[in-house]
C-alpha cells in the first residue's frame, strides 16, 4: 500500500513541476511590440507614418498589478533623427509614461495550452500633465506551459489629444514635426507574457 502511494506521489512530481502556480509572468521584450499609425494633420493634406515601439518590458507582480513602462528608446522615433542635440539624448532612457492595470495571474494560470480568454483591463496613465484610464479588451492565449500570447481582442486606439496634453510625448511629436495630430490613433499589439 504504502509502495503504491509513494509511486503515485512520483508519479505527480513532474505534472506539479509543469504546472505554474501564482506564476510570475513577465513580457518578453524581444517578442512584445507596439505599433500605431499617427495622422499629421497640420499639413496641406493628413499623411499617416506609422511607428514602432518595441522591447516592451513590463510584469504581473503576484498582487495582480501589471506595470508596463515606455521609454523613448523602444520607439523607432530616434532613428528618425541623424543628430541628436545632446539634450535629447538625455530623454533616451527616461520613462515617458508608465500604463498600470489588474490582471489577477491566477486567470493565465488556469489556462490550459491552446485555450483562449478576453479580459477587459483598465489601463491608468499618470504623468504630470495626464492623469487618465483607458478600458482595453485584451486576448491572453496559452502557447505552451510557460508561454501566453497577449493581442487586442478588438481594435484598438489611442486618444490623440491625450498624448499631446503629455509634456514629453508632445515635445518628441513637434521635433518629428508633428503640430497636431488626428485624435484616433490606431495601435497593434502583439506581446508575448512568459513565466520564469
Amino acid at each position: 500500500m504504502r509502495r503504491r502511494a509513494l509511486k503515485a506521489l512520483i508519479a505527480l512530481i513532474p505534472l506539479l513541476l509543469a504546472v505554474p502556480v501564482q506564476a510570475d509572468w513577465q513580457l518578453a521584450p524581444d517578442q512584445s511590440r507596439v505599433e500605431a499609425t499617427i495622422t499629421q494633420t497640420n499639413g496641406a493634406t493628413p499623411q499617416a507614418h506609422h511607428h514602432q515601439v518595441r522591447n516592451l518590458q513590463g510584469d504581473i507582480s503576484p498582487d495582480g498589478t501589471l506595470r508596463l513602462p515606455l521609454k523613448l528608446s523602444q520607439t523607432d522615433l530616434l532613428s528618425r533623427f541623424s543628430d541628436l542635440p545632446p539634450w535629447a539624448s538625455l530623454l533616451t532612457n527616461t520613462t515617458l509614461v508608465t500604463l498600470t492595470a489588474q490582471m489577477p495571474p491566477e486567470r493565465l494560470d488556469a489556462l490550459d495550452i491552446g485555450e483562449s480568454l478576453v479580459e477587459t483591463l483598465t489601463f491608468r496613465v499618470q504623468t504630470d500633465a495626464v492623469n487618465q484610464q483607458e478600458s482595453v479588451p485584451l486576448r491572453f492565449t496559452r502557447e505552451g506551459v510557460n508561454q501566453v500570447r497577449v493581442t487586442h481582442a478588438e481594435p484598438l486606439a489611442l486618444d490623440g489629444n491625450a498624448l499631446m496634453a503629455n509634456t514629453t510625448v508632445r515635445t518628441i511629436l513637434s521635433m518629428l514635426g508633428y503640430q497636431q495630430i488626428d485624435e484616433h490613433v490606431p495601435v497593434t499589439l502583439n506581446a508575448l507574457l512568459v513565466n520564469r
